[in-house]
């Protein structure tokens, strides 16, 4: 598997990088210059983590402790994605190379990688840097427009990024119901954080981490996932 052929099955996902950061950098440029709101793309590859921190910063002025606490738990599927890739890559996939190519595992890089029957670092080298460009990219052009165009319009595009959770979780929820129960629990306590007057003092960093963590554990418990014997059978 070639570099080449990498960059090609990773173009689609490039594309799109480039659209939703756009949207990133939009938001993004309500609060910080540019160069500095394309840093944190170029630093990161994480749509709903990066948002989660900016949300924070903007909203509620909240700790570093709040913004780290948050993003672990929001990104901390990519580190069962990067458990389950460990077992494609191939033998010269040392670990000097996972540890350097592991901050181009996402949602779509993990879906494609998967799909191969052996993940070379030169395939999956390959395969990240468009998304990388796109979304870096992405997240500049965006906030350059952010900053020069009428608050009016960065208000109208800044809600393209809400729409991309909702077509993230919507479809999901089509097909399995324990999404839609833990989706149901975080907008409940979400909610609950908003309105109710005991809860409101609650900033909206902890109040992330709290409803994404209670929203997890009990769709875990409600809903716990059958492990297959050996012979395919549920246990």
């Amino acid at each position: 598997m070639s570099y080449t052929q990498g960059v090609k099955d990773g173009l689609p996902i490039g594309l799109g990088y480039f659209a939703v950061s756009f949207s990133f950098g939009i938001a993004g440029s309500n609060f910080l210059s540019w160069p500095l709101v394309t840093l944190i793309s170029m630093t990161n590859l994480t749509s709903a983590g990066q948002f989660a921190g900016l949300q924070i910063m903007t909203d509620a002025a909240g700790t570093f402790i709040e913004m780290a606490l948050a993003t672990f738990f929001i990104n901390l599927r990519y580190s069962l994605m990067a458990i389950s890739l460990s077992q494609k890559v191939s033998p010269d996939f040392g670990t000097v190379k996972r540890l350097l190519l592991a901050t181009g595992i996402t949602d779509e890089i993990f879906a494609v990688s998967m799909a191969q029957k052996s993940v070379t670092p030169i395939y999956f080298l390959g395969l990240m840097t468009l998304p990388y460009i796109g979304w870096s990219s992405g997240t500049a052009v965006g906030a350059i427009c952010g900053e020069i165009l009428p608050a009016m319009v960065t208000n109208a595009l800044g809600v393209a990024l809400y729409g991309m959770f909702v077509a993230i979780v919507v479809p999901q929820m089509k097909v399995h119901k324990p999404t839609i129960f833990a989706v149901a629990i975080a907008v409940a306590l979400s909610c609950a954080f908003k309105f109710v007057p005991a809860l409101s003092c609650v900033s909206v960093g902890f109040a992330i981490i709290i409803c994404a963590l209670v929203a997890s554990l009990l769709a875990a418990a409600f809903f716990p996932m059958k492990l297959e014997d050996d012979e395919g059978g549920a246990k």
